[in-house]
């Protein structure tokens, strides 16, 4: 928590930007931090597939899991890609709340 605020990282597909949007601002309104992935690599950002850079944001978003309170996960369709598996297996491990989108199958 942040003063009152929750704080709360989004994980997902990153072919998601929609829904990753949509679910920013709802849990905004609703009066959480949000903190998201920095590009949309599945969604057209091609600098995410560079050489090195995406270990760097895997890594930094770990940190953003550290820095939150909880986890909502951003599964359109109920896809959980392996890169969300391991975020939401690392969000348990560290004691977080996890949230879906969707209903797990």
């Amino acid at each position: 928590m942040v003063g009152k605020y929750r704080v709360i990282t989004l994980c997902g597909s990153t072919r998601f930007k929609d829904a990753f949007m949509e679910a920013q601002k709802r849990l905004t309104l609703e009066g959480n931090i949000v903190i998201s992935v920095g590009l949309f690599g599945h969604s057209g950002d091609q600098e995410a597939w560079t050489e090195g850079t995406k270990e760097m944001l895997d890594d930094m978003h770990k940190r953003k899991i550290d820095m939150a309170d909880a986890v909502y996960v951003v599964n359109v369709g109920g896809y959980i890609g392996e890169s969300t598996r391991a975020e939401i297996a690392y969000a348990k491990a560290t004691g977080k709340t996890v949230a879906y989108l969707e209903p797990e199958a």
